[in-house]
């Protein structure tokens, strides 16, 4: 498959190294490609970690263990394979996950429920435990490697590595945070998106860690959109090694508390968003904020009504002001909206206020804005002190092309 990057592609920026992390990769041969495709992320002892999962009904075994993995909130590795998402393959699949689990748990003397794995790619082919053996043994005598090797060996169709990062002050010590992602189609929030990993050296108690990161994921991960369907993988883990030796973080009255929390939003903010820029096909970006609304939730849902529409995402393609389908998106979302309160915009430039057209409305400056890379829809339902902006891009025929060709 030929995947041109993305024109939305954003550099990838000098992730800092996370103290307590050894980056590896290696050929597992999960496809015929020429490029790593599993990941091994060895962590040291004491490490923390908090997860979010898919809600999907057809979780992929990875997802099942790594649900009941986090709640233990310790690491010491974390595996990725990228080309074949062992999902819909029974026991076989599971038993593939308990395979590396074990593997890399006998390599760094630990036990098997420290070790997390995550799967991408192909539903519905079991993952070859002959290829996963061989590249975890590849992986294991490696030499370590930097974060834009991992952040390339994860992806699928993914046609940019994407990565972020930040940094707080806990009283005196400085603690760092890096992360990266994958995902480009398959993308729909029902609770964050594909397969993306957060690290810091920050001491962070796991109960405290989920908590966060919780919090985080309601923002960012779960509200982006690029095509509505959510995945049978979706997994967002972040990773505390205590390594900076700080004080514990243990609650939100502990010092700097605020200030990493700050900095985790702030990483997982620009993680969702270079999906979005990845989308399959884009070729625009797209902020959709609604004000208003009875409640926060009940804007979020409003707004992946909007941008889930295909019909708002073609016309946004296609640079046409066609605010009417964004009101029968609006509509159509089940959420309290009056229309004769609801207003429409583009760019900052109302098309309609109070339920009707705006006699002055000059579409010309509206167009020009449709006709950039950055696209803004406004939305104010009226009703409500509730407000929120999910993230989409627009709906081309590269969309078609790459999803009809996925496994050819």
């Amino acid at each position: 498959m030929d995947l041109t990057i993305s024109p939305l592609a954003r550099p990838f920026p000098l992730l800092p190294p996370i103290d307590g992390t050894k980056l590896r990769v290696s050929r597992a041969g999960y496809k015929d490609w020429d490029r790593c495709d599993l990941t091994l992320v060895e962590l040291a002892k004491g490490t923390t970690v908090a997860g979010v999962f898919t809600r999907s009904a057809c979780a992929s075994s990875e997802v099942e263990l790594g649900r009941e993995q986090a709640k233990l909130g310790r690491a010491r590795a974390l595996v990725v394979n990228a080309g074949n998402s062992n999902a819909f393959t029974g026991r076989g699949g599971r038993e593939a996950v308990e395979q590396i689990m074990a593997q890399v748990a006998k390599a760094l003397d630990c036990e098997p429920n420290e070790i997390f794995v995550s799967s991408t790619g192909v539903i519905g082919v079991l993952l070859p435990l002959d290829k996963a053996r061989y590249g975890l043994n590849a992986a294991l005598e490696a030499e370590t490697c930097g974060w834009v090797d991992v952040a390339h060996a994860i992806g699928t169709t993914d046609t940019f590595p994407k990565g972020a990062c930040a940094s707080a002050m806990l009283g005196n010590t400085r603690v760092h945070l890096s992360g990266i992602i994958k995902g480009s189609g398959m993308i729909a929030p029902d609770m964050a998106t594909m397969l993306g990993y957060v690290f810091t050296d920050a001491k962070v108690d796991p109960g405290f860690l989920q908590e966060m990161l919780c919090r985080a994921n309601a923002d960012t991960f779960s509200c982006i959109t690029v095509d509505g369907d959510t995945s049978t993988s979706d997994t967002v883990l972040c990773f505390a090694t205590g390594k900076a030796n700080g004080e514990l973080l243990a609650d939100w009255e502990s010092p700097g508390a605020d200030a990493f929390y700050s900095a985790l939003l702030g990483v997982c903010r620009e993680l969702a968003q270079l999906v979005v820029r990845d989308g399959e096909g884009a070729q625009k970006f797209v902020a959709i904020t609604v004000t208003g609304a009875d409640s926060n939730e009940s804007a979020r849902r409003v707004g992946l009504s909007i941008g889930n529409s295909p019909l708002v995402k073609t016309a946004i393609a296609g640079g046409d002001a066609n605010w009417g389908r964004v009101v029968m998106a609006v509509g159509k979302a089940g959420e309290p909206a009056d229309r004769d309160r609801l207003s429409v915009g583009f760019g900052g430039i109302w098309a309609a206020r109070e339920g009707q057209p705006l006699p002055e409305y000059d579409e010309t400056p509206v167009t020009k804005h449709l006709a950039g890379e950055e696209v803004t829809i406004e939305v104010d339902l009226g009703i409500g002190e509730g407000r929120a902006t999910v993230w989409t891009c627009d709906l081309t025929n590269g969309y078609i092309a790459i999803n009809a060709d996925y496994r050819s």
